[in-house]
């Protein structure tokens, strides 16, 4: 395994250019490249899926694209330290490349809802090796000083992702050529793939052999999200309780077998709000459902209800992810009472600007002043989550238990990819259950249905503040 640079002498606290120069600076593009590519995928296929829908149909399919893409990202996230320990950072890198190219070749090609899910399955699956290979590797390349920084810039990546994603999604939308924009990923995954050829390392013969993979939990907590997706789009209530009961079910056995002895999922103590570990996935979650319920319908909802272009809708909702980029890379060095303070105020913006999306978008008007308005709201909200996200992330990697610190860290994007398969879950059920007043009706009143999701979803970051606030000068 390379080691990192040194710090420089004199340095007691690590500044970006610490982790932007030789030899790092080369690692962080290449770990940073995986994250790039799941995002960008993830904001172009959400701001072309309604020009995909008008053509393929399969509007009540709408959420499962986002919910199988997250499903399969679980899969990919949960195996990728066992790729990582059998092949090594260039063959998990090059081998999760290969079937993310191949996937979105068959998005391109597909004719009909169906076809473009599996396809977007595959995409899940490699994306979410992708995106957690990364995390993996930050405790293993880099000095625990840096750990901030570098998580900083890692979720950083979503930020040059709202500028390819929508634009790619948007102007191809706009030509009429959704397929091209799928056709387009082929050549930023190979540049990717050749970077981290060259300069991550390969397999070391004396690493440890990779604990063995859970596939039966991993099973059932996959059907658990799949239980919940499916009474999202359930055409009756008993039909749609009946699916909820069984997620449920499903979930509170795979929480009992994350109790029991032998190979587990995530680390000891993740289910326990009382813990360390268990705290900061549960602020963590609170926060990534913030964000899931928001972006997956901004670009439904403001092209149904304010007239917006694809284009225009797809970089409104990208906004989240500005102000996400923008709060972690301003205040991932803060430390002390700032940090503290910085933390107390994150869920309280997100709440604002979560309880203030649910008065805006509704109104029935495009008008600039609404549209500015909506716009400083999704930056808002993004700004809050992006404030803490890298502290929690790096506390959770020194709050893990001592024999589960490669565990825990490709935990971290799998938390994080299950609160968003269930938010876009509970969103798609939300919008499909008030939505549609009509039993049985292909029409969607997307007004009542934003007012009803953002009300209630502002529930997650007054919960996240709830926790944060007597925790935050400890961590």
């Amino acid at each position: 395994m390379t080691a990192p640079d040194p710090p420089p002498p004199g340095d007691t606290q690590p500044g970006w250019s610490e982790l932007l120069r030789g030899r790092n600076l080369l690692v962080s593009l290449a770990l940073s490249g995986g994250v790039a590519m799941h995002a960008v995928n993830l904001y172009l296929a959400t701001t072309i899926l309604p020009s995909v829908v008008r053509e393929i149909g399969g509007i009540e399919y709408y959420a499962w694209n986002t919910t199988v893409y997250v499903v399969a990202s679980i899969v990919g996230a949960a195996v990728s330290s066992r790729l990582l320990g059998r092949m090594g950072a260039r063959g998990a890198y090059a081998l999760a490349a290969g079937v993310f190219a191949l996937a979105s070749l068959a998005c391109a090609l597909a004719a009909s809802m169906p076809v473009l899910l599996a396809g977007r399955t595959l995409q899940g699956l490699a994306g979410g090796a992708l995106v957690a290979l990364p995390y993996a590797m930050v405790r293993i390349v880099f000095a625990e000083r840096l750990w901030p920084r570098a998580l900083a810039m890692v979720s950083g990546m979503w930020g040059i992702a709202t500028l390819l994603g929508p634009a790619l999604g948007g102007v191809f939308a706009e030509l009429g050529m959704w397929r091209a924009a799928f056709w387009s990923l082929v050549p930023l995954i190979a540049v990717f793939a050749w970077l981290a050829l060259r300069v991550l390392p390969g397999r070391t013969a004396d690493g440890a052999a990779p604990a063995p993979l859970p596939v039966l939990q991993l099973l059932v907590l996959t059907a658990a999200v799949l239980a919940a997706s499916v009474a999202s789009v359930s055409a009756s209530l008993p039909a749609m309780a009946a699916w909820l009961a069984v997620g449920a079910g499903l979930m509170a056995a795979f929480v009992r077998a994350q109790h029991q002895p032998g190979s587990r999922l995530l680390p000891r103590g993740s289910f326990r709000i009382s813990s360390p570990l268990g705290g900061l996935y549960a602020m963590s979650v609170l926060l990534a459902v913030t964000v899931t319920c928001t972006e997956i319908f901004v670009p439904l909802f403001l092209q149904s209800i304010h007239g917006s272009s694809p284009l225009m809708a797809g970089y409104i909702a990208a906004l989240m992810s500005v102000g996400w980029t923008t709060g972690s890379l301003l205040t991932s060095g803060l430390q002390g009472t700032r940090r503290t303070a910085a933390l107390r105020a994150a869920p309280l913006l997100a709440l604002l600007a979560t309880a203030a999306l649910a008065v805006l978008m509704p109104l029935p008007s495009g008008q600039p002043a609404l549209m500015l308005a909506i716009s400083a709201a999704m930056v808002t909200c993004g700004f809050g989550v992006g404030i803490a996200y890298p502290h929690l992330s790096a506390q959770v990697l020194t709050a893990a238990p001592p024999d589960e610190p490669d565990l825990a860290a490709s935990s971290i994007m799998t938390v994080q990819l299950c609160a968003t398969a269930f938010g876009a879950a509970l969103a798609g059920l939300v919008v499909n259950l008030v939505g549609r007043p009509v039993a049985g009706g292909s029409e969607l009143d997307a007004a009542l249905a934003s007012r009803w999701l953002f009300a209630l979803f502002a529930l997650a970051p007054a919960l996240c503040l709830r926790l944060i606030w007597p925790r935050a000068a400890r961590m």
